[in-house]
């Protein structure tokens, strides 16, 4: 829509983080899959999307983080080749499947979309993008279209981590350093890990260069003094770095599982599962090496309804809705903006974030309805104009000054998905960690050869213990024992670390393979704790 005519702004704002999951020490790791998953399910859906929009000239602006271990996982050779041997056998099973399934017209149109499906992510994957998607991505921000932000260097959460600010720096100043390596500048914004936000961690974003970052709705409304205009319009920390607030009612609408788009009765249901479905022995082979069964990708039901006598998937019917819900979803964004014009006499910004995986992975038909809601603001409507928050930020340069609350996303909204029974153990350990490498990086500021490397190794070692990934995991009670191994694995070797640099007995031997192993962040300099 031309520039100047609209009554308001939305920014669509997607999170895509993945905790570091790499195992070169096994040929086939189960926690492995969700990343797999992700490219096949999420992010190549995405790509087609973005690429199916600029094919047909259709402009539009979306904001996404790619966090540092997601962008390091994309660009990691062993798990380019792995990804490319899983779906390779997706492939296979499909085809296996549109013969089996040849006297079942249902289920075998089902069957050939999904190794269509298939075949397209190997061909995106392998040929088009030459097994690197940040490469794809990155294509979309230099055309204008894709605001790529960071994120914590390895989703720490950082309110938990606020006495220690050489450790709330070093996750900044990580993901910051890594984000200029890959996409030839630094980044204009940050997603704050869980949305958590500390009075006073904008200080750090701002020695970072970070123009703006993101707080849920309460973390603004909660600010000092309160906002004038509530979460339509971005604040200014005294710092100078603007903080964007999520809005409520459109981020429901998506997002909630009882009201929201994705728990339509058309939309294909995610937990039944060829995997658990179809023989044993007919699965075996693509399921975990020990043979227990888990979801492989290909499911042929619809939501159906609360019944356990699912129905066969229509994905033209789930097309068709989906692109219903993206026509409703505008309509009252036009209405959301045109009332909130009128009352609060400026024209207001729609920030709706969520995790990327929402769509593709949870919800099947999530990339389809941005795609529909992408093409329909784009031509549909003359109310709205999609913007980045940047964007805002340069037409609009004038926003109230205030202090926004301690706040998180998640359950209550203030860290307790990350602090509490089941993972308060973690931060003594963590803590800990962190006042050790804090000291080693001040009291050995020249340090070089194999002591170097060691100190280097104890950064990454201390950075991926952090990761909110593992609290979370603890909290929510699925894939608990690894959660918990790889908190205490990441501690041990921290400390042997500690311990060898101190005793200056470094076994170079098992440096090298934890070298091999934890290898993220390959030019890290262990002085950014100081």
């Amino acid at each position: 829509m031309e520039k100047g005519k609209e009554k308001g702004y939305f920014s669509l704002v997607l999170h895509a983080h993945l905790p570091y999951v790499r195992h070169p020490e096994h040929e086939h790791f189960l926690e492995e899959d969700w990343f797999y998953e992700a490219i096949t399910e999420t992010y190549i859906p995405l790509i087609n999307v973005f690429d199916g929009l600029v094919n047909d000239n259709i402009d539009f602006r979306v904001t996404m983080s790619l966090s540092p271990s997601l962008i390091s996982m994309f660009t990691d050779p062993l798990l380019q080749n792995r990804y490319l041997r899983h779906i390779s056998r997706l492939i296979e099973l499909a085809e296996k499947e549109v013969e089996r399934t040849k006297w079942q017209p249902k289920y075998n149109t089902l069957a050939l979309m999904y190794k269509n499906n298939f075949l397209n992510a190997r061909y995106i994957f392998e040929e088009k993008y030459r097994k690197n998607l940040v490469s794809a991505f990155k294509k979309f921000q230099d055309m204008g279209k894709l605001e790529i932000i960071t994120c914590g260097a390895t989703h720490g959460f950082l309110p938990l981590n606020d006495m220690y600010p050489q450790a709330v720096r070093a996750q900044v100043q990580v993901a910051v350093n890594h984000y200029e390596k890959h996409f030839d500048r630094k980044p204009r914004g940050i997603w704050l890990p869980e949305c958590g936000y500390y009075p006073g961690h904008d200080t750090y974003l701002k020695e970072a260069g970070i123009k703006f970052f993101f707080t849920d709705a309460h973390g603004l409304l909660f600010g000092s003094p309160r906002p004038r205009y509530g979460v339509f319009a971005p604040c200014y920390c005294p710092t100078g770095v603007a903080a964007f607030a999520r809005d409520l009612e459109s981020s429901k609408q998506v997002w909630s599982a009882e009201e929201g788009y994705p728990g339509d009765y058309e939309y294909r249901d995610f937990y039944r599962d060829v995997g658990y479905d179809l023989e044993h022995d007919y699965v075996k082979p693509y399921i975990n090496s020990d043979g227990k069964r888990k979801n492989i990708g290909i499911k042929y039901y619809k939501i159906t309804g609360r019944t356990d006598k699912k129905e066969p998937y229509n994905p033209y019917r789930a097309m068709e809705k989906a692109a219903s819900h993206a026509g409703d979803f505008l309509f009252n964004r036009e209405k959301q903006v045109e009332f909130l014009n009128g009352f609060l006499k400026k024209k207001p910004l729609i920030v709706s974030p969520y995790d990327a995986e929402l769509f593709g992975h949870w919800w099947y038909e999530g990339p389809q309805w941005i795609n529909f809601l992408l093409r329909k603001m784009a031509c549909d409507q003359n109310t709205i104009r999609m913007v980045t928050p940047y964007e805002y930020l340069e037409e609009n340069p004038e926003n109230q000054v205030l202090t926004p609350s301690m706040s998180s996303w998640g359950h209550k909204g203030y860290n307790e998905v990350w602090l509490e029974g089941s993972n308060d153990w973690i931060y003594r350990h963590l803590h800990q960690a962190i006042e050790r490498m804090s000291e080693m990086a001040r009291s050995r500021p020249d340090a070089f050869g194999i002591e170097k490397r060691a100190l280097n190794q104890a950064s990454r070692e201390l950075l991926l213990a952090q990761s909110s990934d593992w609290a979370f995991i603890m909290k929510t009670g699925t894939m608990v024992e690894y959660a918990v191994k790889r908190t205490r694995d990441h501690i041990a070797r921290f400390t042997k670390l500690y311990e060898s640099i101190k005793g200056n007995n470094i076994d170079e031997a098992w440096l090298n393979d934890i070298e091999s192993k934890d290898n993220i962040f390959p030019d890290i300099d262990y002085r950014v704790y100081t």
